[in-house]
């Protein structure tokens, strides 16, 4: 079986005011060029499919042609999709009886039966390989929220961290199932929508779900029967585990301009005979740069300087660079931005942001002190506090305020 994996496509996400649609759909067309080209037996899009809960019409439009183009040009694809924190549950589910008559699986939340119990015959899928077997099934969870978890179980009265042992236990349990039903050489597969602990998170645009770092999943937790987790919300593509068994595919463009280095990318396994024996990165071409000018923060005329001297070819404004102008500043600066845009004017690049720091001020402290869209709530709140009080909230506080997050987000 050739199996792909991606995650937090983020499409209708808008980078300090600039959209990235033409990005977007670049990575979409080469996507299904490339499984094509490999002739790719499943896709799994592990979460944060859209950039927000309310996305614009043009992203829903993206993600229904490119379904539709996966349809007419791969028939046998199998085609699921689990949400992500940052999507709405109920807008991503509400098309899934459709989308399940086309061979495409959606789940946006954790399904329940008319009993009020997990319905876990739309989570445990068969996946099938080129001679139309079954070679695999998948867990396909979703991003698991609190009111997923049935925290009022007594079974959890006992245990440290009621949070981790809810996700957990659905993913046991699960596992049991697909196991009792799973013949000899049939892979056992999994997906997932959280933070794990040990892991690399973005600076700016990534939230530790889940209520806080204190409730980070210890990658111990989920079964060792599982021959592959597939991830998603971290955009850094990275392994947890050893083995490289549990994966974040990462995002396919940049979602913050600290992810420029990021290696972009979508993963590929190929199993044959219940066996790894491939697992590769295929990375993602960069349709759009993101310049950070200078490296690192200097004085406002070498800056304007080195802008000025910047020797751009001429193309269509979608295409051209993404510019963040890193200065530092001994006094303030009235006229930074009139004196940027004189230095650039002429130049085929986009203005995205003005990174300004002030001496004794450290780079990453000036980053986390950016404008309000790159603050995630948690952001936002431990700020407030810390700045009122004098010192960061306690982790039962933190827990708490998660707790509210995550019932805003259930809302929206």
């Amino acid at each position: 079986m050739n199996l792909f994996h991606t995650a937090d496509w983020h499409l209708g996400q808008l980078l300090h005011g600039h959209s990235r649609a033409f990005e977007h759909q670049q990575f979409l067309t080469w996507l299904l060029d490339t499984l094509e080209s490999e002739q790719a037996d499943a896709l799994l899009l592990c979460g944060d499919i859209f950039d927000s809960a309310n996305p614009p019409a043009y992203a829903w439009q993206m993600l229904y042609r490119f379904l539709a183009d996966c349809r007419r040009r791969l028939p046998n694809l199998d085609l699921i999709l689990v949400g992500g924190n940052h999507d709405s549950p109920a807008k991503l589910d509400a098309p899934h009886s459709l989308l399940a008559n086309f061979g495409i699986t959606v789940v946006g939340q954790l399904p329940r039966d008319d009993n009020g119990e997990t319905d876990w015959s739309r989570l445990i899928l068969p996946l099938t390989d080129a001679s139309g077997e079954t070679a695999a099934w998948c867990l396909a969870l979703p991003f698991l929220r609190s009111a997923d978890l049935n925290l009022s179980d007594p079974a959890l009265d006992n245990v440290e961290d009621k949070l981790i042992a809810g996700v957990t236990r659905l993913y046991q349990q699960g596992t049991e199932r697909m196991q009792a039903q799973a013949k000899p050489g049939q892979l056992l597969l999994a997906t997932g929508h959280a933070y794990l602990a040990g892991t690399e998170l973005s600076e700016l645009s990534e939230r530790r779900i889940l209520g806080g770092n204190q409730h980070a999943l210890p990658v111990s937790e989920f079964p060792a029967a599982l021959d592959y987790l597939a991830l998603g919300h971290l955009h850094k593509a990275q392994r947890v585990d050893k083995s490289g068994r549990v994966r974040y595919s990462g995002s396919p463009i940049p979602l913050s301009l600290a992810e420029e280095h990021y290696p972009h990318q979508v993963r590929q396994l190929r199993f044959a005979d219940g066996q790894l024996q491939e697992d590769k990165a295929i990375r993602v071409p960069r349709s759009v740069e993101i310049l950070r000018i200078p490296a690192k923060p200097a004085g406002l005329d070498s800056v304007l300087a080195e802008l000025a001297a910047l020797d751009l070819p001429e193309l269509p404004l979608e295409r051209q660079p993404l510019l963040e102008v890193r200065v530092a500043l001994e006094q303030p600066e009235p006229r930074l931005r009139e004196q940027v845009m004189a230095a650039l004017e002429g130049r085929a690049v986009r203005l995205a942001r003005i990174h300004v720091t002030h001496p004794g001020q450290s780079v990453s402290a000036s980053e986390m002190g950016a404008s309000l869209d790159n603050l995630d709530p948690e952001q936002v709140f431990v700020s407030g506090y810390t700045a009122r009080f004098g010192d960061a909230p306690e982790p039962a506080l933190m827990a708490a305020f998660a707790e509210l997050v995550n019932e805003v987000e259930e809302q929206a």
